[in-house]
């Protein structure tokens, strides 16, 4: 069990103002995994007498790159226990954590490359001089689906960029945040660099109110993105969304099942399916639809679930009772409404009954305008929806209020690329390809504003200076 007394305040571990705790219990069987204490509204105070300061806005970007440079070799050091510790805080499987915790240090290298190329002062033509200066003090708030990922995709570009950061993480999982503290002191950043706060949304909805807080970077859902962006607007105070996602897959006639079998679990129900990029709706053509029925059918009845820890489950299960209880209600729905059950449903096994399970669960015959293929669902149920003809398919993909993702399956790739463009999203995948971490990732419409990764997820945490001379 880890144990966590203090709270890291501008880079010193401290004394907490409150006697509130949190205790951390295991998604799978309730065991009591940790506890860490709930930080109170504050925080800002230090993060902003250490911006104003100018000691790490002022850094040479070298000096800057280093430390964080020294930061990813120790986080990298630890990928393992990390990835341990959040999949028994929320449930996420060991594959998946473990894949996602190695493949950190290359998200970082991506900002410390982009760092290196980037002009922080250039001169134009006429004389004139621009400079790229740091937003000042940072709020990150994240969830707990991908913790150390949402938290690094934010708190790195930030340090880089000369900012101070205040890190909001989850109550569902403290432990693995104030464990960052642990790296940030052992790496060498001076104080009220960083902050980390485990707490509930009222701190939130602080340090989004607080004056002193230039920029707000969230993920989360989407309703709660709306509350940020209008509260932030008041003071037009800066602010970047990484939001919900309902993306839709296009299958094309030609496409090869072999590889949408192997891949459609990957994309529906990764990290239990809490995955705002996870493409949880199937546009099928209604020429191959019961030959796709089949495919996935089969495809997901061999995905394993249980316990998360053991590297042979692929699914886990969710962070929460009320989230089970959630997704079993989309399910009832979709049910209700008329479409046909091919794999798991709304029981599970007695061995399972103590942890937050939903089984994998595949919906046929589900039109575009039920609650299950419009509303995100945060939990491993993936629709299938018909169409006629890619025209529709297009529609039918665009015709949502998200567009974080999406993907088409196809054995002709100038076809596939043509159809990626005519979809609103900020993501399409051509037979489940992955980016890279260069690449900008956000969304369109409902899914967000801004973007994150490399260059382009640097460049939310600047403001542009010119010096006319």
């Amino acid at each position: 069990m880890l144990t966590y007394d203090a709270l890291y305040i501008g880079g010193r571990w401290t004394a907490p103002t409150t006697t509130d705790r949190v205790e951390v219990r295991s998604p799978h069987d309730q065991s009591l995994v940790g506890s860490a204490p709930l930080a109170a509204p504050a925080a800002v105070a230090a993060a902003r007498r250490a911006f104003d300061a100018g000691e790490w806005a002022g850094l040479a970007p070298e000096r800057r790159r280093a430390l964080v440079e020294r930061f990813n070799t120790l986080h990298a050091a630890r990928a393992a226990e990390i990835a341990r510790l959040v999949t028994a805080e929320n449930g996420t499987p060991a594959w998946f954590t473990a894949s996602l915790q190695t493949s950190l240090a290359e998200q970082t290298g991506a900002f410390l490359r982009a760092s290196e190329g980037l002009g922080w002062e250039e001169e134009l033509k006429d004389g004139s001089l621009v400079r790229r200066e740091p937003v000042g003090v940072v709020a990150a708030v994240i969830p707990w689906n991908a913790p150390h990922q949402s938290a690094l995709v934010k708190v790195i570009p930030a340090l880089l960029a000369g900012c101070t950061v205040v890190l909001k993480v989850a109550t569902e999982t403290p432990l693995d945040g104030l464990l960052l503290g642990e790296l940030f002191t052992e790496a060498g950043f001076p104080e009220g660099v960083v902050s980390i706060l485990p707490a509930d949304r009222g701190t939130s909805e602080h340090l989004v109110r607080h004056p002193d807080v230039d920029k707000v970077a969230f993920t989360g859902s989407t309703r709660a993105g709306r509350r940020i962006a209008s509260l932030a607007g008041e003071q037009l105070k800066r602010v970047s969304l990484e939001l919900g996602g309902k993306s839709a897959s296009i299958v094309r006639e030609d496409a090869d099942l072999d590889a949408l079998a192997a891949g459609v679990p990957f994309l529906a129900f990764s990290n239990n399916g809490q995955s705002c990029a996870g493409h949880t709706r199937l546009l099928v053509p209604r020429s191959r639809y019961e030959e796709v029925v089949e495919t996935v059918r089969a495809a997901a009845e061999k995905v394993t679930y249980g316990d998360p820890a053991d590297p042979a489950h692929f699914v886990g299960p969710l962070v929460s009772a009320s989230q089970r209880e959630r997704v079993r209600a989309y399910i009832r729905s979709g049910l209700d409404d008329g479409a046909r059950l091919l794999v798991g449903g709304l029981d599970v096994p007695a061995h399972l009954e103590d942890g937050n399970y939903v089984r994998p669960t595949v919906l046929a015959d589900v039109d575009n305008s039920w609650r299950v293929a419009r509303e995100e669902i945060f939990g491993p149920v993936l629709v299938l929806i018909p169409y006629e003809d890619e025209d529709e398919a297009v529609r039918l993909a665009n015709d949502s209020p998200f567009g974080l993702s999406g993907g088409v399956w196809t054995t002709d790739p100038e076809a596939g690329l043509a159809l990626a463009r005519r979809v609103r999203t900020g993501m399409v995948l051509v037979n489940s390809a992955a980016p890279g971490y260069e690449a900008p990732f956000g969304g369109y419409k409902a899914s967000g504003i801004g973007r994150e990764f490399g260059t382009v997820g640097l460049g939310q945490y600047v403001e542009y200076k010119t010096i006319a001379r």
